[in-house]
Parts: C-alpha cells; structure tokens; sequence
C-alpha cells in the first residue's frame, strides 16, 4: 500500500529516503528543559522503518496509520499502562518529529497524542514518560479525593492552585498543605516555591489542604487520618533516643546521622537555633542553607523526645539532590556520606561570606610553629564555621625529592583522620581434602597460604599435610552440587572467597596434558524423575542433581561405558552397595499392559528385583512411532525392535534420560545402562536387532548360543504379531546407574559419544551418574555420602588478628612513598617525582573522627579488613603522637574519650550499618540500627566492625544532667522503644523498609 492511499487528513508524504533522514536528524537533538516529546508505540515505529527502508511506498510492510493502541491500559480513559519500557514498548521522538509522521500518515481515531514534557531532574534531563499522579482533599472531608498530574518541576504553589480552584476556596482563606504518603505518615508542605520532587511528592500521595478556623485556630494540629496512635502522641523519651527509619538501604546514612547525632557541641548548636543566623545562601560552594536546614529537621525531631523513630526523607531527599552519587537507594560507604555532610554543613554555615584568594608559603626552612600558625590563620580567613570550630586539625605534610634531597614542609588541615590497618601476608583457607582412597572419607583442612599466593600455593600447603605431591591436585570450587569453577595451578587466590567451598581431589597421576593419556573428568550425580516431563517439549526423563562431584583422572582407554561403570562402583564404594549375587540375574514374565504402565509412569528399571512392589521384571518401553530423525537404531533387551521404535525421540531418551530399563549390548544399549557382562562374548553389532548373552552364569558352547539367540528372534516376531500377548522371558544383569555426557552445569548434551560406547571430550569432559529414585533410595547411602573428617587443624581456633588503634596511628605517620599515579612536583628539579612522604599530627581538634580503613583496594584485589582494632572508650591519649608540644597550662590536653562508633557488617558485595553512641544527657550507652534502639554495655562497643570512631575531647565533655538508667537485665536486650524489628515504628514510620 502506498503512503499516498491512507487517510483523506494525511498530506502527500515525501520520498522514503527523505522521511527517513529527516526524523533521524530530528531525533538526534538534544533534549531541553520544557520542550515536548512524543510516545510512539515501538511495534509500529519498527514497522515504519522497516517500509521506508525498503524503498518500495508499495511494500507490504506499510505501517499505516499511528496505532497506540498498545501503550494504553484501556481505550476509555486512555491512561498509560504501567511500567513501559523505552525502547521496547515505546520511543521518544521531538515535537517536529511527531509532527511530520502525524501529517503523512495520520493517527486512530479518538487516540490522543502521548505529549510528555523535558524536565530538569538533579543531574540529568530526561522526558517525564509517568507524571507524578496525586490525590487532593480538604482535611474537612478526606473522603472526597481528586485526583491531579503534576510534573516533578511543577512547584508546590501549582498544588495549591489547584486545590482552591477544584474545592472552590476562597483567596481570602488561610490555608497549609500536608502531605501524606501513608495512613499513619505526614509531612508539613512549608515551602511552596519547592519542585514536587524536592517535596518527595510521588505518585500514590495525597496533599490535603487544611483552612483556619474564624477563631485563628488550625482545626487539628495535624488531620485526623494522618494522626499518629495515642502512644505516640502521648510518648516521652530520653531526647536523641530515637531511630532512624530506614527508607531502603539507607542505614549507612542512619549511622552516620546517630553519630553526629551524639556529638554534643553540634547537637547544643542547632539546638540552639544557633545556625539560623549562620546560613549562608550565597556561598558558591554550598548548598544554599538546604542541607543545614533538613540536617536540623532531623536532629530537632530527634531530641524532641516526642518520637520512637524519625523518618529522614527530606534530609535523603536533599542529600541525592546536591550529591547526585547517593541518588537511589544503592548501598553506600557511610564515611563518603559523612565526608559530604560535613563538608556541605561547613559550606552551608560558613561564616566568611565571600572567599579570599590566598597564595599558599613553602615552609623555608622556618620554624614549624610559625609555619603552622600561619596556615591555620590562612584557613581561618577562608573557612570559619562550627564545623571548624569542632572536628577541624591540623597535620604537617613533608615531601622529600628522591633525587635532589629538597625538603617540603608545609601545614594542611583535616577533618578526619583516615588510619590504615595493618595488612597480614598470610590467609587462612578452609577446604575438604577427597582422597583416591573409595573407603576414605573426605577431610576438612584450615590451611594458612599467602595472601597474595597462587592454587599451587594452596595445593602445597595441604601436601604438606597428606604428604601428596601437589601434582596430584585439583582445586575446584563446588556450588550447588556442580563444579562452579575448576581452578588451574597458576591462578590468583585472591579469586577465591571465604564463603566458596572449595574441594582439592588426590588424582591417580601427576598433571595430565589435554592430549596425555589419562584425562580429569569431572563427575556429577543426577536423579531421575518418576514421570517424563512432556511439558518441556519432550517425553524424557527430568533429572536433577544431588551429593558432591567428583573428578577423577581415567585412561583415555578407559573411557567407554563399560569401564566407567566399573571404575566408578569401585571409586563410590565408600556409599554405594554393590548387587548381591542374586540380584545380577533375574528371570521374569509380566504382562505387556502392566509394564509399559509401569515404564511410563515410574520409570522404573525393567530388570529390578521381584521383591519389593517398586521392582519390575523384564519388559520392553512402550514402543511410539516417531519421526524418523537419526539413523542409530535402537535394540532393545526384550528382543523387540520395531522400525517405528528407532526415530528421534527414542534416541533423546537414550541420550537424555539413560534409562537402565535398556538392557541392549549394543552400542546404545551400553550407553542407556552401561550393563553388559564383562565375562561374556563380544557385544553383537550396533545394527542388529538381538540382544547379548547375559551375565552372571557359566560360559555356554556356541550351539546354546545360536539357539538362544534364534529363540530370542523368534519371541520378537511373536511379540510383534501379538503385542498384547505375553512376552518371551529373558535374563539380563542389572545395573545401579546409567552414565551420561553432560556438560558443565550437569544437563545433557548431544553428539558426544562414540560408536564403541565411549567418550570423546574436545574440552573438560563431564559426565553424570543417572541413577533411577528407586535404585538411589536402595543403593546409595545418602548419610554415609555426606560424612567427612575434621582435621586436627580445625581444631585450633581461628582467632581473628586484634591491632591496637595506637599501631594504626602509628601507621599513618610512617614515611611512604608516593604512588607512580600521584607523583610530586620538585620545584628544584622542575620534574614530578616519586618522594617519600611523612604526616604528623600537629593539633588535635574537640570532636575526633577516626576513620578505620577496612576496606583496601589494589590493582589486583579487594577485600575487607575483619581485623579487631583495640580502641579504648576513656583517656585516649595523643601525646606521643603530637609534634606540637604543649608550652604552657592554657594548651588543651591531648586526652580524649569515646563517644560514638559506626560499625559495618558484611563485606564487599553487602553489609549493614549500625552504630554506638553514648547520649550527652544521661551518659548511657546506646545501640542504634536503624529504627531499633537497644540499651547497650560497654565491652560490648569494641568489634571487628568498628568503622568510624568518634573521639571526644575530655576539657569539653560535660557531666550527664539527668540520672542515668539503669537498664535490667532483660531490658539490656530489648527495645528502648516499642519498635519492631522489620522497621516499622510506631506510627510514625511510613512504610515497612527493608535493611541492607
């Protein structure tokens, strides 16, 4: 169909090619803060681009008119399905764009064009596909709601708007809005001037205007609905006993929060009021008073003493907008958060309103203490806030030139200190020992290698401790019931975790080449299902895997079904019983009927015992036509083998399912239950129709053979006349499992076989252990399978390394020199180089922060420091650790006390925060996770998560003012506060969060 035969409104489209480069240039622009954007349905956009490349306005693939139907939830309202995908459900093109397309093909009739608007979010600028849809109403009647989009950049003023227009307010009457997100969960809406996405107003909420009263009073104090429980109203705590709610994976915020929270010379500022008059608005480099305001909202609320547990949106809310890395709700490092706080409060209150240029002094050769007094006046003159004034010191930094001897000194100030942990060389490594003993069970070992070693490393230091060669080892790191990964010798340890089982097996040789002569197969256990699984697709047998893997080295020789089989009941002894003598050979009728039920539904073995009901004689599958798909042909051991029962999905089963009931010496008959008797005559060719003699009695002359086997064929041309009559009986040797190719996640694989029943492997060879549940359950020794040995290296403890601060301290004034990223500039030499640095203290401020850095990140590794850091809760004394020394009795002394603690559980991938702190007015001991509070003891404050340390100076700490609880013993382990345990708190939390 042409462009030109579509509606009467379309206008005679151009060329293809020219439609084509014209959108395509239109949809490069950029996008623009108020511009308008379209939605077109991706289906029809493909089918456009599809026609116009074709170059034929007669091609079949003419998308017709705009079709959008799919992109709405109904075609009454017309509203936007939820959770469309760009570039799946739908695309983005410019106004001009939607313009053009409009005019030459025309739209449905009745659909509506998808106009979206550009906004300006924090950081980005992207089409807003999904206004935020809220529900407005008067606190004198919540019942009666209306729903309203606005746009994320609308102002709240917009809301307002609208609410006296839609309920008919007068412009005389005083209003205030309220936000509320939950039945139990309210915010004052002050600002008017603010973005509803700085208001935290998503789609779901309701902003509910309330109007005074002709008395001059608000109705309520906050409406009905919104209001909390009466306990809540009613309750009064200690001030700054309260939690944090955490808003989802926001409790590396709530632990640093607590511990500012109970840095009392801060706390007593905003307290106070006293930032009010400090806000800087026009400080370039703050945050225009934002974040000190919604810090102060926070910390007002929380010693109010009127609440379990705050909600910090706003303060998170205001966070992500000035730090766009803390957008979202990813896990974060609390120490970056708290460096951007105080960095953005500092900004915020700084009391030097417009910034001087200062040209920074080398020290030549002057005196340290003038040195430094001049820099900290120079600092002064730049940053004067209280955040200087509390957590702010001073170090002194000196370079030395490798080359020409130049000395650089000179004064830098620091708001934390950032104190490394003494690294150990050496890991510990636990791992299960297999032994290529069968009866053997596997040990467990704790092993100490280098931290930075290799897998021989690891393989030698278990040799030492079996006296096997580490040539004989494979390290593999076993995941649910497969190998996740096989490690070679030269690998990094560094790959594997602690939390990874990791086995090492003893094979019978030393390293083997992928072409030697012995090859390291991998073994898996599988278990099949009782019912073929036809929902899949196929009528094979499910399977799925169970116990540990194995992996063995076996002579390529080996590598047929047959020898597998025996190796294998050897190598699973230890678990495995064998067959009793009068289980190899059965004899049995049955009736056709009954054992093709019992071979479709149980899939149970033709050739098990007659004594239990779950056993079964000899009979044949249920023979299907198929499809002829595979020329292999299938022998069955009931000497039935129709030519309807050698298509492709006989050949699945075979190759998928192994199923033992095929008792064929054939070669397919080998790889279904790997059975034949290694005491008769060769197996019979792979195209023939009979079976094998079987096992387990006395050699026979060739003339008993040739009657046997004439008999067998006379028996299948009977049973092929008559089906439904009883088969010939016939004897044949049971096997316990099948074996099967598979590859490395344990499903089966096709084509990997050979025409002698063996193996062929062009990589890492698997193969799995079919075993039927049946013979599992009476064979295989679950309990027995899972037993191991706790070597006597278990035995002793594994204490974890314990540091003093004091040696971290001591750490970080040692002389270093500087990485090749961050080389120093020799002003003697007028080249960068690498110079040895030192850092000393020089002066201490009230509040110090120590910051333990657990975790360490190299070019090859990264990990977390679990190492215990010994810090002391009282008299902390930096004396020795100060270059400035104290010259008259006005210095302050160097003694410090601990007040709060950010601890960090987990690792890399994830953790949790938490944190200690001791409250400034009645001295206790608290523990804060996240809207959880809990009394805590002092020795229960030093941890292996310690992460933050705040230190207060002993001159400026005060005596608690109120009496300090006396917590019960039962008491020490419950709440403060009736909060629960998921998050939920009280009835002033929004919503149930979850914790990192």
């Amino acid at each position: 169909m042409a462009a030109s035969s579509s509606t009467g409104s379309a206008t005679e489209p151009p060329g293809l090619e020219t439609q084509w480069r014209e959108i395509d240039t239109l949809n490069q622009q950029q996008l623009r803060a108020g511009d308008s954007w379209y939605l077109l349905d991706k289906r029809w956009y493909d089918q456009w681009k599809e026609y116009v490349h074709a170059g034929d306005q007669n091609s079949s693939s003419y998308p017709g008119k705009i079709d959008n139907t799919e992109l709405y939830e109904d075609l009454d309202s017309y509203h936007l399905k939820e959770r469309l995908s760009e570039n799946e459900d739908f695309v983005l093109v410019p106004a001009e764009a939607w313009h053009k397309l409009l005019s030459w093909y025309d739209m449905m009739d009745d659909q509506p064009p998808l106009e979206r608007k550009v906004v300006d979010l924090p950081s980005t600028v992207k089409v807003e596909v999904y206004p935020v849809e809220i529900y407005l109403c008067l606190s004198s009647n919540m019942e009666s709601t209306v729903s309203a989009s606005f746009s994320r950049a609308d102002k709240i003023h917009a809301i307002h708007q609208k609410i006296r227009q839609h309920f008919n307010v007068p412009d005389t009457a005083e209003s205030r809005l309220w936000m509320r997100s939950t039945d139990t969960s309210s915010e004052r809406l002050r600002n008017l001037n603010m973005t509803v996405l700085d208001s935290c107003l998503s789609s779901g909420m309701t902003v509910i205007m309330e109007i005074r009263n002709a008395d001059g009073t608000w109705p309520t104090s906050r409406p009905q609905i919104m209001r909390n429980s009466a306990d809540e109203d009613s309750y009064r705590g200690p001030p700054g006993v309260c939690g944090l709610t955490n808003l989802g994976n926001t409790c590396f915020m709530n632990s640093a929060l607590q511990c500012l929270s109970n840095t009392p010379p801060l706390t007593e500022y905003f307290l106070r009021n006293s930032y009010l008059e400090e806000l800087n608005f026009s400080n370039p480099l703050g945050m225009k008073g934002e974040i000190a305001e919604a810090y102060a909202d926070v910390i007002k609320q929380m010693w109010s003493g009127r609440h379990y547990s705050v909600v910090p949106r706003v303060f998170k809310t205001k966070v992500g907008h000035f730090a766009s890395q803390f957008l979202g709700y990813q896990q974060h490092d609390s120490q970056e958060l708290l460096s951007f706080l105080l960095d953005g409060l500092h900004e915020d209150l700084n009391r030097v309103k417009k910034k001087e240029y200062i040209e920074l002094r080398d020290a030549d050769g002057r005196p340290d203490q003038e040195v430094a007094e001049e820099a900290w006046r120079n600092h002064l003159r730049r940053n004067d806030s209280v955040i200087v004034d509390t957590f702010h010191g001073l170090f002194k930094s000196t370079l030395v030139c490798p080359e020409c001897n130049k000395v650089s000194v000179t004064f830098d100030p620091f708001c934390y200190l950032s104190v490394p942990l003494p690294v150990s060389k050496e890991r510990v490594m636990e791992v299960f020992y297999v032994s290529l003993d069968p009866t053997a069970k596997p040990t467990q070992y704790r092993l100490i290698v280098p931290k930075a070693g290799r897998v021989i490393d690891l393989c030698t230091a278990l040799s030492e401790a079996t006296d096997v060669p580490p040539s004989q080892m494979a390290v593999a790191d076993v995941f649910n019931h497969r190998f996740y990964r096989i490690y070679q010798a030269d690998e990094s340890l560094s790959c594997i975790l602690d939390r990874d089982d990791i086995f090492v097996y003893q094979l019978s040789s030393g390293c083997v080449d992928q072409d030697g002569e012995e090859v390291v197969m991998a073994i898996y256990m599988r278990e099949r299902s009782h019912y073929r699984d036809y929902g899949s697709g196929s009528n094979s047998y499910g399977t799925s895997l169970f116990g540990h893997p194995l992996l063995m080295s076996v002579p390529r020789a080996q590598c047929t079904r047959e020898d597998l089989y025996q190796l294998l009941l050897k190598r699973l002894a230890r678990y495995v019983r064998p067959l009793d003598p009068s289980e190899e050979v059965e004899e049995e009728e049955e009736d056709d009927e009954e054992e093709l039920y019992k071979a479709q539904t149980n899939g149970v073995s033709d050739d098990e015992g007659e004594e239990d009901s779950e056993e079964a004689g000899p009979s044949k599958k249920e023979e299907e036509p198929q499809e002829s798909g595979q020329t292999e042909k299938q022998n069955n051991c009931q000497s039935e083998a129709s030519p309807s029962s050698e298509g492709e999905e006989r050949a699945e089963e075979e190759e998928s399912s192994s199923e033992p009931d095929r008792g064929s010496s054939t070669e397919e008959g080998q790889s279904a239950c790997g059975s034949t008797d290694t005491n008769s005559q060769d197996a019979t060719d792979g195209d023939q129709s009979a079976g094998a003699e079987p096992s387990g009695k006395e050699e026979e002359d060739e003339d008993e053979d040739e009657e046997e086997e004439e008999e067998a064929a006379s028996c299948a041309q009977a049973n092929k006349r008559l089906p439904g009559r009883r088969r010939c009986t016939e004897r044949q040797k049971k096997a316990l499992f099948t074996i099967q190719a598979v590859n490395s996640n344990g499903t089966t694989e096709r084509g990997m076989g050979e025409a002698d029943g063996g193996f062929s492997f062009s990589s890492q060879p698997y193969i799995a252990i079919d075993w039927d549940p049946d013979m599992k359950k009476k064979y295989y020794n679950e309990n027995e399978a899972e037993k191991y040995i706790k070597h006597q290296s278990m035995d002793v403890p594994h204490l974890p390394t314990t540091v003093q601060l004091q040696e971290c301290i001591e750490l970080f004034t040692t002389v270093e020199t500087l990485e090749e990223e961050n080389p120093w500039y020799c002003p003697t030499c007028k080249k960068h180089q690498l110079a040895t640095k030192k850092l000393d203290l020089w002066s201490l401020p009230e509040v110090l922060i120590i910051h333990l850095k657990r975790f360490s990140y190299t070019k090859y590794s990264r990990e977390k420091l679990d190492t215990i850091v010994e810090f002391p809760l009282r008299d902390l004394d930096f004396s020795g650790f100060l270059l400035k020394k104290t010259v008259n009795s006005t210095e302050p002394p160097c003694r410090y006390d601990l007040i709060s603690v950010s601890n960090h559980y987990g690792g890399l991938r994830d953790g949790h925060y938490t944190s200690y702190a001791r409250n400034k007015d009645n001295g206790q001991w608290y523990y804060f996770d996240d809207s959880k509070v809990t009394y805590a003891r002092e020795e229960q404050i030093v941890t292996s998560a310690a992460y933050l340390l705040f230190y207060q100076r002993q001159d400026k700490i005060r005596q608690p003012t109120v009496p300090l609880p006396v917590p019960s013993s039962s008491q020490s382990e419950n709440h403060v506060s009736p909060q629960t345990h998921d998050g939920v708190d009280g009835a002033s939390s929004c919503v149930s969060m979850e914790t990192d």
